[in-house]
C-alpha cells in the first residue's frame, strides 16, 4: 500500500482517546507500533474511539444482522453469502447488476467501529434497508447493550487458530506501507500465543460467542469456516433458517441454494472487476482481502514447534466447553 488506511492513521486521535491510551497495557503491534488492551481485548490506538462511538451510541433494531468475526476468519465471504441470501428476492442471483457483482462485500456489509464510525459517532443509517446487515470485530461482553439485549441476530463466524493467524499476519503485513517494518511470523506467533492478536485473545473471543451460541440460540448462531467448505449447502440453510428466510422447496429445486454459493464463490468473487482494482473509502485495496481462502494453508508455515505450542494453548483454554477445531 502506498499510504496506511484511514482507520489507521495517526492524525485522528482525540484528545480524549490519548488520555485513555496513556492508562492501558500496550504490547507490540500488529500494523502500528503497539496495540492497547481495552476491556480485555486487543485493539491498534486509532481502532479505539470508533469502538467506544459504537459502544455509546449505536441504536439496535430488533431486525438488525450482525455478523462477528475474529479478523481474517473469512469474513468476506460470509459477508457476501450473507448479502445473497437476505436479498435473494429483490435481487434476484445473477441478475446483470446484482449489487455483489459490481461492490465489494464489505461496502454491501459495512463494519460498525471500521467504517460507518470512522468520521464521527453519529453515522447515517437512513439509507439502510431492514433488515439492516452490519459486520463487527468486538467481543461478545463489549457489544453495546442495546444489541445484547435486543433481538438483534448475531452471525459468528470462527475459523481454526493456525490459518486464522496466518491469514492475519499476512493481512497485517499487507497494510503496512514501508517493506523494512514488516513482522516476520516468529514474533507475531508469539504476540497470538499471548493473546496479544487483533480483537483477541482468540480463544477468548471464540469461546465467549459459542457460549452465547449454546445459551440463546435464537440470537447467537456459531458457523465455522471450515464446515460450510465442507458443506456448504447444509450450513447455508442452517443460516437461512436462523435468519428466518428459509428456502422453498421451489427455491431449492431450481437451483437458488447453489446459484448463491457460485456467485459468492471465492474464485467468482476475487475475479471481479470490482475487487480486482478497487478500494474501500478507507483505503484498502479490495485484491488485499482474497488472497488464498483455503483450508489447511497453515501447513505451508507452521513447523512442529509452533502446532504443538498452539495446540496445548487451545486444548487448554477451551478444555470442557465442547468446541474444536476442524484444522484440514
Amino acid at each position: 500500500m502506498t499510504s496506511p488506511p484511514k482507520y489507521l492513521q495517526k492524525d485522528n486521535l482525540s484528545e480524549e482517546c490519548k488520555k485513555l491510551l496513556s492508562f492501558l497495557p500496550k504490547e507490540k503491534g500488529w500494523v502500528g507500533p503497539y496495540i492497547y488492551n481495552y476491556q480485555g481485548f486487543w485493539l491498534p490506538p486509532n481502532f479505539l474511539q470508533r469502538v467506544i462511538s459504537f459502544q455509546q451510541q449505536f441504536q439496535a433494531q430488533d431486525s438488525d444482522i450482525i455478523l462477528v468475526t475474529i479478523p481474517k476468519s473469512g469474513t468476506t465471504w460470509l459477508k457476501s453469502l450473507l448479502f445473497a441470501l437476505v436479498n435473494r428476492v429483490k435481487h434476484p442471483i445473477f441478475e446483470s447488476n446484482h449489487p455483489l457483482l459490481v461492490k465489494n462485500p464489505h461496502v454491501l456489509v459495512p463494519f460498525l467501529e471500521h467504517t460507518l464510525y470512522i468520521d464521527g459517532p453519529v453515522p447515517n443509517f437512513l439509507t439502510f434497508t431492514s433488515p439492516r446487515l452490519l459486520a463487527t470485530h468486538v467481543p461478545f461482553t463489549s457489544l453495546p447493550k442495546a444489541v445484547q439485549d435486543s433481538k438483534t441476530k448475531l452471525v459468528y463466524l470462527c475459523r481454526n487458530p493456525r490459518d486464522t493467524f496466518i491469514s492475519m499476519w499476512h493481512f497485517a503485513n499487507n497494510l503496512i506501507v514501508h517493506q523494512e517494518d514488516t513482522k516476520s511470523i516468529e514474533e507475531m506467533f508469539d504476540l497470538f500465543c499471548e493473546g496479544a492478536s487483533l480483537y483477541g485473545p482468540f480463544w477468548n473471543h471464540v469461546l465467549d460467542y459459542w457460549k452465547q451460541s449454546i445459551e440463546n440460540p435464537q440470537k447467537v448462531i456459531f458457523l465455522m469456516y471450515e464446515e460450510i467448505k465442507k458443506k456448504p449447502k447444509i450450513e447455508l440453510k442452517r443460516l437461512a433458517e436462523f435468519l428466518e428466510c428459509p428456502f422453498s422447496i421451489e427455491e431449492e429445486n431450481s437451483g437458488v441454494v447453489d446459484d448463491i454459493l457460485k456467485m459468492c464463490s471465492f474464485e467468482n468473487l476475487r475475479n471481479l472487476e470490482v475487487n480486482s482494482n478497487g478500494k474501500l473509502p478507507t483505503g484498502e485495496e479490495y485484491k488485499i482481502f482474497f488472497r488464498r481462502g483455503e483450508v489447511g494453508d497453515w501447513k505451508n508455515y507452521f513447523t512442529i514447534e509452533m502446532s504443538d505450542k498452539l495446540n496445548h494453548i487451545i486444548e487448554e483454554k477451551l478444555q470442557g466447553s465442547g468446541l474444536n477445531f476442524l484444522y484440514v
